[in-house]
């Protein structure tokens, strides 16, 4: 099943070219009803409905360093401390966009904004401190994710060994363009990934790169207590634009265009565009701390 939020808060279910909408305020609803929803009757053309976000969770949990080859490329940035697969932070839920949704460039905050393509796991159900043999039962579905990152921001931040702020800033957590439901995907830890921007390609992988599994990693994080509907992220691909050799070559810029793809769940596409086009006004004046 492709569970999605459409038009104004609408949540349906794709059948073909058709939706279905579904008889719940939210996708979050619907996994705290454990899917047991009725539907409205109302059948829409999906070519004529608006998609936005599939879901704001109640806790957004991140996860650092997870694959193999952007781990390595990680020790190319002089970053004041290293990033291991362990570290956890949450993402600010007032960040999430949807698809087509333009990502804000900050001028006033940054010069360096980074993608960083991501699988994103919804919860289905409740729980804490369960085993990884348990932690499929909590595995509701799967969706895209795009970590922005103002990477200046987050260089300053990793002088403390953690960074937040440089991923939580408004626009820059691109999710989408539905929640594909786990039935749907035969092996999640063999999904090919790439993110173009402009058509072009930047990051290239694949899911079987993980060096933590998923039911590794659910379990893992499970002593934070888990609600239906939360989102836990595995960590990017190589190929970000802060390792390239001259990085301001590839960081995003007003008038790219972002599309951030996973084999089988499907492709978020997000323009970039300036303070000035997104808020009819300039930017703030820089303010350094």
């Amino acid at each position: 099943m492709k569970l999605i939020t459409f038009d104004e808060g609408r949540v349906g279910r794709i059948d073909g070219d058709d939706v279905i909408e579904l008889d719940i305020p939210s996708t979050k609803a619907f996994f705290e009803a454990e899917g047991r929803v009725g539907e409205t009757g109302e059948v829409v053309p999906l070519a004529d409905v608006r998609l936005r976000a599939p879901i704001v969770p109640k806790k957004f949990f991140h996860t650092a360093g997870n694959f193999a080859a952007h781990h390595q490329e990680l020790q190319k940035v002089n970053w004041s401390h290293p990033v291991h697969k362990g570290i956890v932070f949450f993402q600010n839920v007032d960040a999430i966009i949807g698809p087509d949704d333009p990502i804000v460039y900050p001028e006033h905050l940054t010069s360096e904004l980074d993608y960083e393509l991501e699988l994103a796991v919804i919860l289905g159900k409740p729980g804490k401190f369960f085993s990884p043999e348990e932690a499929w039962d909590h595995i509701a579905g799967f969706t895209v994710f795009n970590d922005i990152t103002a990477r200046d921001i987050q260089r300053r931040e990793m002088k403390s060994g953690v960074f937040s702020f440089s991923k939580g800033i408004d626009t820059f957590c691109p999710i989408g363009p539905w929640i594909v439901t786990k039935d749907e995907i035969d092996d999640p830890q063999k999904l090919a990934m790439e993110l173009r921007v402009n058509g072009e390609v930047r990051q290239r992988g694949n899911t079987d790169q993980m060096l933590v599994t998923l039911p590794h990693l659910v379990a893992y994080h499970s002593p934070q207590i888990f609600s239906a509907g939360d989102i836990i992220t595995t960590g990017t691909i190589s190929g970000v634009a802060a390792i390239q050799e001259n990085p301001f070559d590839f960081y995003l810029q007003p008038g790219d265009v972002v599309e951030a793809e996973i084999e089988g769940v499907g492709t978020l596409r997000n323009p970039v565009v300036s303070w000035q086009d997104a808020h009819g006004e300039p930017a703030p004046a820089k303010v350094d701390w």
